[in-house]
């Protein structure tokens, strides 16, 4: 394959990573306008993730029931994506949030691509360009302005569990890249969900919720809408397809730069939050959004065009 070749690849995985997190921002408005009409933080996660295993499990297993075989040896890979990848991250953010304000919770767990640039380096022993760290330290700084870290910077041990989400956040993308290289994204996905489910269940159980408020109206850009309406929309749009899409990208495109890209998530749900929830940036936010995507942009340009050769070993399973 040709240089070309590669690049048309790396360029097409790139996409995939950002159509990833763009439909994992929007589950932040969906979520929000589900929470406003009375369900808590968790018990959306739960229902969220036990909706996207029943819409998708089902789906793989008709259309594509190979996608679900897997070796007894990928157990440990499979429970590691799914209580870290999937319950970890989300279960540990909302612990953060209840302690914390949001902005502080979200500059812990978007530490999470120095994280994995710290396991590239230390336990790969693959050395990054000096290019690699700046930009991941524009990315932070920059999200601390969009996220107004200075507005409340209080910690406490349960409010450092964002840190935690981190480390679960960069599991995801390594335990990803690793999966992505020798699996189905379909059955990897479904696998990831069922167990993070489970996890998810055994702290708030998706059928302890009273069922009226299923029916409650949720409002999105002025329009009511039932809240199990936006309950799917966020099962799918804000679940299952950016599994799926994250997956396909890190099957081509490294764990160190993919991670990076998670800097799109937060501005993609500052602009839905200002266009669903009236919710607008200011003079800071904006700059700060500016600093991130410099940061970003850095970050992909400095990256070789490692693992862009990869044989697609999930064709022949």
């Amino acid at each position: 394959m040709g240089r070309t070749g590669r690049v048309s690849i790396r360029t097409r995985s790139i996409g995939w990573c950002l159509i990833s997190w763009a439909l994992f921002a929007s589950s932040g408005s969906l979520a929000k306008a589900v929470m406003v009409t009375g369900w808590s933080a968790a018990t959306v996660t739960s229902v969220r993730i036990t909706l996207a295993v029943a819409l998708l499990v089902p789906v793989v297993a008709l259309l594509r029931p190979r996608a679900l075989r897997f070796r007894p040896t990928d157990l440990w890979l499979l429970l590691g994506y799914g209580v870290l990848g999937v319950a970890g991250v989300q279960l540990l953010f909302f612990v953060a949030v209840a302690r914390v304000p949001v902005g502080v919770a979200m500059v812990l767990v978007n530490l999470a691509p120095a994280l994995v640039a710290l396991w590239v380096r230390i336990v790969r022993r693959t050395r990054l360009a000096g290019r690699v760290w700046l930009g991941i330290g524009l990315a932070v700084v920059g999200l601390a302005f969009v996220a107004q870290l200075w507005q409340g910077a209080r910690l406490d041990l349960l409010g450092i569990a964002g840190l935690g989400s981190a480390i679960c956040s960069a599991g995801y993308f390594l335990l990803g890249e690793h999966g992505a290289s020798k699996h189905d994204p379909l059955g990897l996905t479904a696998a990831g969900l069922a167990i993070g489910a489970v996890v998810v269940g055994l702290f708030t159980p998706p059928w302890s919720l009273p069922s009226q408020l299923l029916s409650a109206p949720a409002e999105l850009s002025g329009v009511r809408v039932p809240v199990w309406l936006v309950l799917l929309v966020l099962a799918v749009v804000g679940t299952v397809l950016p599994y799926l899409a994250g997956l396909r990208a890190l099957r081509y495109l490294p764990s160190a730069p993919a991670s990076v890209l998670v800097v799109v998530e937060p501005l993609v749900a500052a602009v839905l939050a200002w266009l669903l929830l009236g919710q607008s940036l200011g003079p800071a936010q904006i700059a700060g959004a500016v600093i991130m995507l410099i940061g970003a942009m850095l970050v992909q340009l400095a990256m070789p065009e490692t693992a862009s050769t990869l044989p697609d070993r999930t064709q022949s399973r």
